[in-house]
């Protein structure tokens, strides 16, 4: 197999059946403009595995390729239930791959493109679990920066108080440093334009808060069926991440209190330091916003909302630190 730009074009079963790096490819499972993922059989331990196939031009191009290396590695020694694990990253033929657990499930894009928005529980929930997610990465000097629906993953959970089990994945474009900025060293912006923070778009140096803005975005929009901010245009839209204040979130979701509008405000705040600094104390105050509306219609938060149910003064406390439950099986992607 050689670095051929091909592997990006043409019909999706274009690699079925071909062998690469010790994996049969099975199907293709998702594209992008950087990768392709597809669904392999890794030959040595007789599993089936997610496959990402680098861009062949990103696979020549020096610093790019031993930065990819890097932060694979380091990417793949995070152990936590919510992250997807990485079992192998290399190159191979002028092709760079990582190899991940498979999850057999479906992304929170479709999950939102087919149901709308979620009951708050329901967000609230899969929110705890990718906030989670994201502050082990960053204890690791690791920032997603590309928090989006696409990249998070829902499978079925463990019972009725836990019905889905969220995993975040694509760690592959991370940066290491705290003070990079949001453009990779090939000169190629790394985010998704609907759920990208101010600082990553103007070039300045970005820090987990990064995440914690685009986490409040995918938030926003499995509250409400659309990302917090809609214009007509690209440059528009860059414009609204830098400049405009979010619409509140209580006008598409009048069942949630006023005080959801002030997380979010701050959550999205221009200024990275305007931010909850954690995505867990982002969540947390969700929560708490959410038990402030317990008592108007489908406002509560119960039980399965990813903590214990409010007491009778109407707050939730905080979750132990560790929320994180325990994988419940082998399917993974």
């Amino acid at each position: 197999m050689t670095g051929d730009t091909s592997l990006f074009a043409g019909r999706p079963t274009d690699l079925t059946g071909r062998r690469i790096a010790g994996y049969r490819i099975e199907r293709e499972i998702g594209r992008g403009g950087m990768a392709v993922v597809y669904r392999a059989h890794d030959l040595r331990l007789d599993r089936t595995v997610a496959l990402k196939l680098l861009a062949p031009d990103l696979a020549r191009n020096d610093t790019f390729r031993r930065r990819f290396t890097h932060e694979s590695r380091t990417a793949a020694a995070i152990d936590h239930p919510h992250i997807v694990p990485v079992f192998e990253a290399g190159e191979t033929e002028g092709v760079l791959y990582i190899a991940m657990r498979y999850v057999d499930g479906s992304d929170l894009r479709r999950l939102l493109d087919r149901e709308g928005p979620l009951p708050v529980a329901t967000a609230v929930r899969i929110a705890a679990q990718v906030a989670s997610a994201l502050d082990a990465a960053h204890e690791h000097a690791l920032v997603h920066r590309d928090v989006k629906p696409g990249n998070i993953l829902v499978a079925h959970g463990t019972d009725t108080d836990h019905p889905e089990h969220v995993y975040l994945t694509d760690f592959g474009l991370t940066k290491k440093s705290l003070s990079l900025t949001g453009f990779t060293t090939v000169g190629q912006f790394v985010g998704t334009l609907d759920y990208v923070a101010p600082e990553q778009i103007s070039g300045r140096p970005v820090d987990a808060r990064c995440d914690v803005y685009g986490l409040a975005c995918v938030v926003y929009e499995t509250l409400t069926g659309h990302p917090p901010f809609l214009r007509e245009d690209d440059m528009a839209l860059l414009w609204a991440h830098q400049y405009d204040p979010p619409p509140p979130v209580t006008e598409a979701r009048p069942d949630l209190p006023p005080e959801a509008d002030e997380v979010f405000a701050k959550a999205l705040a221009k200024s990275p330091g305007d931010r909850y600094a954690s995505c867990r104390d982002f969540v947390v105050a969700l929560r708490d916003a959410a038990a402030e509306g317990a008592g108007g219609p489908g406002g509560a938060v119960p039980q399965s909302a990813g903590g214990p149910a409010a007491p009778a003064g109407g707050r939730l406390p905080k979750p132990p630190p560790d929320w994180a439950r325990p994988a419940f099986g082998p399917q993974a992607r």
